[in-house]
């Protein structure tokens, strides 16, 4: 018996699971359901700078900006969480066809 490779595994998923894993959580949970922990370390890593900067950028913040750095940080992390379900969509569709 041998072991799958890693675009088998890959193209095995289900598109749709790990794009919503990537939305609905966010922060890269499709990429583990994917098995890609290349794509969710580097998401982690992006998230983690994303919160850091703006703890950082807060500090000193009057309560008026405070509503509008939280915007700010939210509307990132939306991004964050459209491109790397884009991105794991896309990529699914690429090893399918390679496979193919």
């Amino acid at each position: 018996m041998t072991t799958p490779s890693r675009d088998q595994v890959l193209a095995s998923s289900a598109g749709w699971v790990a794009v919503l894993l990537n939305v609905v959580p966010g922060l890269g949970a499709g990429y583990l359901y994917q098995r890609r922990w290349r794509a969710y370390w580097i998401t982690s890593a992006v998230a983690t700078a994303w919160f850091v900067a703006g703890a950082v950028l807060a500090q000193d913040a009057d309560a008026a900006a405070e509503a509008q750095n939280q915007l700010v940080g939210l509307i990132g992390l939306l991004v964050l969480a459209g491109v790397t379900a884009t991105e794991a969509g896309l990529t699914l569709k690429q090893v399918r066809q390679s496979l193919s």
